[in-house]
């Protein structure tokens, strides 16, 4: 047990870390548009995935789910909500909003929480309320302070949080590598009219940008997908509690990143809007904790 909680760690934080850095792997691919980058990556996360099922001889899961009209739908629905996230996501690095990307997967814990009271019917805590205000408050003094609703780090957290609700409509049932190559294969044709388009307009940038910038380019389908593999790996071996503590990773690195490495302006209104969500997540991961520990109280009574 203790191994498997081991290996559990090392690949939901290699996962985290991955996304944390990922803001910056984009920035690699200018002169490429956002919608681009975004359609290629759709492209070759399919073909990564194509690859990687060959290899395991497991396109049956694939058929399984496209079997299922259920599944299927729910998978289109994962899909388009990753695709605007992507989209927004890859917005934010290449027009120098990382800290805007950071603030997004502050909030989406509070996100959630509050996805599940709304869609799920699940009661909130005493100390979950008062995160969630603290969330609240930290987005109207963002928006107060900069004349305008912080609508990149919403779209991110919104976007994330209900794929992640769409995704727990499927279960167990599907995995990562199948459940990502029927969204993307839902995704395929958009990609290709978006392509197409920049082809006849403005042009397409890959390959025309040096051998670097296309090999690149190219591996954006692996650096979709192996942070995903890493992430359901880390998720089956590693308690909720965990896994729950390790996702800060992401948005810490890429507020490093934004803030120390890219130099982002951090003026007085946001660092009070970030302080303002740290110290919700603080009360969330207290409660949370507190929570895990009486629920493992109460297991041996139940036994």
């Amino acid at each position: 047990m203790r191994m498997q909680r081991r290996a559990g760690l090392l690949y939901a934080t290699a996962a985290y870390g991955l996304w944390g850095f990922m803001p910056g792997f984009f920035l690699l691919l200018a002169p490429s548009s956002p919608f681009e980058i975004v359609a290629g990556r759709i492209l070759l996360s399919l073909a990564f995935c194509a690859l990687l099922l060959t290899l395991t001889r497991t396109w049956s899961a694939v058929g399984a789910v496209i079997r299922s009209p259920r599944l299927l739908l729910i998978m289109g629905a994962a899909g388009a909500l990753i695709s605007v996230n992507w989209t927004v996501f890859i917005v934010a690095a290449l027009s120098g909003n990382v800290l805007a990307s950071s603030l997004g997967y502050f909030i989406n814990p509070l996100f959630t929480v509050l996805l599940g009271v709304i869609f799920l019917r699940e009661s909130l805590r005493a100390l979950q309320w008062v995160a969630v205000g603290f969330g609240a408050v930290a987005i109207v003094v963002l928006a107060i302070g900069y004349g305008e609703v912080p609508w990149i780090s919403l779209a991110l957290a919104g976007s994330f949080g209900l794929y992640g609700l769409i995704k727990k409509q499927a279960g167990p049932r599907v995995g990562a590598l199948p459940g990502l190559t029927v969204e993307t294969m839902w995704l395929t044709i958009p990609a290709g009219v978006v392509l197409a388009l920049i082809a006849a307009g403005p042009g397409i940038e890959v390959g025309d940008n040096g051998l670097v910038h296309t090999l690149l380019f190219l591996l954006a389908g692996a650096v979709t997908a192996v942070p995903l593999l890493l992430f359901a790996s880390g998720a089956r071996r590693l308690p909720l509690v965990t896994m729950g503590l390790v996702q800060y990773l992401a948005p810490v690195l890429q507020f490093i990143l934004g803030a120390a490495i890219l130099h982002e302006e951090m003026p007085p209104e946001r660092w009070a809007g970030f302080a303002l969500v740290w110290v919700a997540l603080v009360l969330l991961t207290v409660d949370m904790l507190v929570e895990g520990r009486m629920s493992r109280r109460a297991l041996p009574e139940l036994t």
